[in-house]
């Protein structure tokens, strides 16, 4: 299986399993997306309106930023090639950029292998239909949580979009470097990022409990 960004059609069947289940307590049901899940967990949230709270570490608004923001040109020229049937000297830039930088030369490979594609490029195009713009964001009810990172290396600014774009109960969590938090989904404090998400959940809830 690979990823699909109409992430309702995965979590929805996950929600009516778990009604099911007599030990669920079908009004506190909370969903957390993690990395990728940020832009994944808000989207499916924004069409399926069971869950009591969503959190997204770290937030995501627009997956396709980080494929046209190094692409010359405006957005719509910069997805025409992407999408182009032909694109050497852009295919040749991606090959280039994962010869030199080990972290887009993981990123590129990985991202094909998960999106079920041959090329850098048609990787890249697949994250133009991850996106939360459109009005997307705005269909989300329930109260969300959003995390941002200070030194996030993959997704800086997205937190800020998305939060800005909720019209639902919303919290924006910043994590520092100074507390060994400032890296993508902070993995330096996690004990630290856990317990303030779980406490953050625990005063989203409250109001449900019998």
């Amino acid at each position: 299986l690979v990823f699909r960004p109409d992430w309702e059609n995965v979590i929805t069947p996950v929600i009516d399993f778990a009604e099911t289940i007599p030990e669920v307590d079908n009004s506190r049901i909370a969903l957390l997306g993690l990395s990728m899940g940020g832009v994944l967990a808000p989207r499916a949230a924004a069409f399926e309106h069971r869950l009591a709270a969503l959190i997204a570490v770290d937030g995501l608004y627009d997956l396709g930023e980080l494929s046209v923001r190094n692409i010359p040109g405006t957005r719509e020229e910069a997805e025409r090639l992407l999408r182009a049937a032909s694109a050497p000297e852009l295919d040749a830039a991606f090959e280039q950029a994962m010869a030199h930088d080990p972290i887009a030369r993981w990123a590129v490979n990985h991202g094909m292998y998960v999106m079920g594609v041959d090329t850098p490029r048609a990787f890249n195009a697949s994250y133009l239909d991850y996106t939360l713009t459109g009005g997307i964001a705005e269909k989300i009810q329930c109260p969300t949580l959003v995390c941002d990172a200070e030194e996030d290396i993959f997704f800086k600014g997205q937190p800020e979009q998305l939060y800005d774009h909720l019209t639902c109960p919303k919290t924006l969590m910043e994590f520092t470097t100074e507390e060994g938090a400032g890296a993508h989904c902070h993995p330096g404090a996690m004990r630290l990022s856990i317990a303030r998400i779980y406490n953050w959940l625990d005063d989203t809830l409250a109001a449900t409990r019998p």
